[in-house]
């Protein structure tokens, strides 16, 4: 099956009111990818719950549900064809799954819109979505002035939002001269697919020309092979059948593999025998593949669920200890030394100890404020020593960034967030 067009993974984040779902539900419903009569439905449904218009919002919404019962990967976001890519949508109802669905999800994202609602201009959370998505690795940021509608489709408006959001994006280290900024209603469907005729003054993109104007994503072939493991099956007649999406790199038969850090800790080698993607034997994938094989020499029991499958020739390491620069996102009260949560990284999840709190960093300017603070709280962000407690593979954002992200996560919240940047190997 032969892909016809490069994927993108793009984002939409805001505060909670900035009418995310309703842009993602008015752009598959113009596009002509949500029928007639499931809009009817859902349009009945918002009414009967006295939230008429919502029925845009519903359409992300229905599908937040199926992502919590947790169907299959394939229908946990929703899909788009634009002129250029096959567009992968992430809502991002709130912190917590957004951060998961940056890290720990199906996907990276190659962009994001950031929804800010004209009215309210930016909020609390729109700097801490921008200072997530730079965390993350987010290159590219376009910037939905949401709700126009409401503004009477007023210029001055617009333009003062453009210029709030403008300051931050500089503070972040975002260029405002070289960012879109829409003009959109998504309740009315005002620049979303069609062209407005009630803004004459704008002069910008739909949010559908938008997409098919973020930079194509390169694939890291490049990078050494990299294969978190998602889930290990046993198939009658095959034997063991691990499967993952490919994060770097490429996979063939017959290439010489280790599985880190594997039960033992010290790495199961194989050989791969055949890579699968929807039951069709490939000659080769590559990075962002999902998909299943089998590994000569390696069974059932060797591996699990977190670990990587490498290149033979360039493992993963297992850290001893590393570095990392974080930001603290959702903590009940406040991080200090000797906490240990659990740290989402790929598909794995270690219980990791914070050892040392190195120095506080001003989020707005990277410059160091404090050094060895005694404690970090929401919005805080910092370079910290951590030591896993058990085995962890992690590359530094440098050599790898796909392996390098995590997410911590505490009592089901995401506390914190961030990259690696510095390694302490095991000695084997």
């Amino acid at each position: 099956m032969a892909k016809t067009k490069p994927n993108l993974n793009v984002v939409f984040v805001g505060h909670v009111d900035a009418g995310k779902s309703t842009c993602i539900g008015r752009l598959m419903y113009d596009s002509g990818m949500i029928p007639e009569q499931q809009m009817q439905k859902l349009k009945e449904e918002a009414a009967k719950y006295n939230k008429a218009g919502f029925e845009f919002a519903y359409v992300m919404d229905n599908i937040k549900e199926e992502r919590e019962r947790g169907v299959t990967i394939d229908l946990s976001y929703k899909k788009l064809v634009t002129q250029k890519f096959e567009v992968t949508i992430i809502d991002a109802p709130g912190h917590r799954d957004f951060v998961k669905n940056m890290i720990t999800g199906a996907s990276q994202a190659d962009a994001a819109f950031l929804v800010v609602d004209v009215m309210n201009g930016v909020q609390p959370q729109t700097t801490e979505h921008l200072w997530l998505l730079r965390t993350m690795g987010v290159k590219n940021v376009a910037i939905i002035v949401n709700k126009m509608d409401m503004g009477k489709y007023e210029e001055p408006k617009f333009t003062k939002v453009k210029e709030d959001v403008s300051a931050l994006l500089k503070q972040v280290g975002i260029n405002p001269e070289t960012t879109s900024f829409l003009a959109v209603s998504g309740q009315m469907g005002d620049n979303v697919v069609k062209k407005s005729d009630k803004m004459p003054w704008y002069k910008g993109p739909t949010i559908l020309e938008q997409l098919d104007m973020f930079p194509m994503p390169e694939p890291p072939t490049g990078l050494p092979l990299r294969m978190p493991i998602q889930d290990v099956y046993e198939i009658t007649g095959i034997g063991t059948v691990p499967v993952g999406k490919i994060e770097t790199g490429i996979m063939k038969p017959g290439q010489k593999v280790i599985v880190l850090p594997g039960r033992t800790g010290k790495g199961v080698p194989g050989e791969i025998k055949t890579v699968e993607m929807h039951h069709e034997a490939l000659p080769e994938a590559q990075a962002g593949d999902n998909v299943g094989i089998n590994i000569r020499g390696v069974g059932k029991k060797d591996i699990a669920r977190g670990d990587v499958i490498c290149d033979a020739s360039s493992p993963i390491s297992i850290v001893e200890e590393f570095i990392a620069q974080i930001a603290v996102i959702n903590h009940p009260t406040v991080l200090a030394k000797g906490y240990t949560p659990v740290f989402h990284i790929h598909t794995a999840q270690v219980p990791c100890q914070f050892v040392e709190l190195i120095e506080q960093i001003d989020p707005k300017t990277g410059q160091v404020i404090k050094q060895n603070p005694d404690f970090l709280k929401n919005g805080d962000v910092a370079k910290v020593r951590i030591r896993p407690i058990g085995n962890l593979c992690l590359e530094t954002q440098k050599a790898n960034p796909y392996m390098a992200r995590f997410a911590v996560r505490d009592a089901g919240a995401t506390v914190a967030a961030g990259m690696c940047i510095e390694i302490t190997k095991k000695k084997q």
